[in-house]
């Protein structure tokens, strides 16, 4: 167990979390109205067969705790990524629950942003309700997307026409093959950094702004648009060692939010431009979008990545869901392990896994609230 915060003694942490979208949902508004925050909700207009959802639908909520217009404002959003939010909301509601909204200080905020993509979070899916991957959303979409080659040349084996153990080897040899040829990391960047050519397939970036982002859009600028100070953590799993949350530097080098994250973190601070970040290169990520919403602040954003499973475990489990939106069948048995496969990878529902998650989050708020309040 942790320490008592705020005064409060410190639940289990397993009790933080939360087995469906619909019951981390409602923790998150409990916790909130338990803390004095302030909680507005806002629907999205998709439809959801994975469970039931009650009159509400698939909604992303906001708690804000503290002053209306402080000058500081500590961000942290779950959920970007659906299934990725069993871990976000959890995080969320045990600051809540541990008090630790009684530790910001005078004229600054707490600002937590629940289930950015409630239609993957209630489907176990990393995708929003259009296979949009948001992490690649935030480009801009007047402009020429990023070309991404090798995944023109290998989206049949990212995602073969059937799901069989002989299909999949023929697809992982071809993989492979290009491995060989390319490099590692360039059969990494060929699946993962994203692409905008495949609306069916994996890590599609979309052709325009998805509803989450116009949302997250909406609410940085409402609640967070009078600050001067922003500090941004974007809750994620699955990259890196299990249960360790590797904190990666969000923004370009050379700009001032980039040295900022090396400030306040030194080189435990991870970055794709460095080589050092278990990440693939990405581009059009929710930083992005913070940074555009909040002009006048002084951004400063990291990504809290917890670690699961082997990466080609984690892969495997993606291209699973891809096959199962575009070829398969939800209520099939295969459909329902494939589900359950994808939950398991992005988390892991052990009580030591979920110890480590909190413990590292605590750390990870109150460093980035010094850092906020020290600038």
């Amino acid at each position: 167990m942790l320490a008592a915060v705020g005064g409060r003694d410190a639940m289990l942490e397993r009790d933080y979390f939360s087995d469906s979208y619909s019951a981390a949902r409602m923790r998150f508004r409990q916790a909130v109205q338990a803390s004095g925050g302030r909680l507005t909700s806002h629907r999205n207009p998709a439809t959801c067969r994975s469970e039931s959802l009650g009159p509400d639908g698939l909604t992303t909520d906001v708690g804000m705790i503290g002053p209306a217009e402080a000058k500081r404002i500590l961000v942290a959003q779950s959920a970007t990524h659906g299934v990725e939010g069993f871990a976000g909301s959890g995080i969320e509601v045990g600051w809540l629950a541990m008090g630790m909204a009684g530790e910001l200080p005078k004229d600054t905020a707490l600002l937590l942003i629940h289930a950015l993509n409630p239609h993957g979070f209630a489907m176990l899916s990393r995708v929003n309700e259009n296979n949009v991957d948001l992490n690649r959303n935030f480009v801009d979409h007047g402009r020429p997307y990023p070309a991404n080659p090798g995944y023109v040349e290998l989206r049949n084996a990212i995602c073969p026409r059937t799901w069989t153990p002989e299909a999949l080897k023929a697809a992982d040899a071809r993989m492979d093959a290009y491995a060989k040829v390319h490099g590692a990391a360039a059969l990494r960047a060929a699946t993962s950094s994203g692409q905008y050519v495949d609306p069916e397939g994996v890590f599609h970036g979309g052709r325009k702004p998805t509803w989450s982002n116009h949302t997250l859009d909406q609410i940085l600028r409402h609640h967070a648009g009078p600050a001067s100070a922003v500090a941004i953590i974007d809750l994620h799993t699955g990259l890196g060692p299990s249960g360790y949350g590797e904190i990666m530097n969000g923004h370009q080098a050379g700009t001032d939010g980039y040295a900022r994250v090396k400030d306040w973190f030194g080189g435990e601070a991870t970055s794709n431009e460095e080589g050092s970040s278990s990440s693939a290169p990405i581009t059009g990520d929710t930083l992005v979008g913070g940074l555009r919403a909040l002009p006048r602040a002084k951004v400063t954003g990291i990504t809290l990545e917890y670690g699961t499973f082997p990466l080609s475990e984690i892969l495997r489990t993606i291209r699973a869901d891809n096959w199962l939106r575009i070829h398969g069948e939800l209520d099939s048995e295969l459909g329902r392990s494939i589900k359950a496969e994808i939950r398991r990878a992005f988390y892991p529902d052990t009580d030591q896994w979920k110890r480590s998650v909190i413990a590292r989050s605590v750390e990870v708020y109150r460093r980035m609230l010094a850092g906020l309040c020290r600038d």
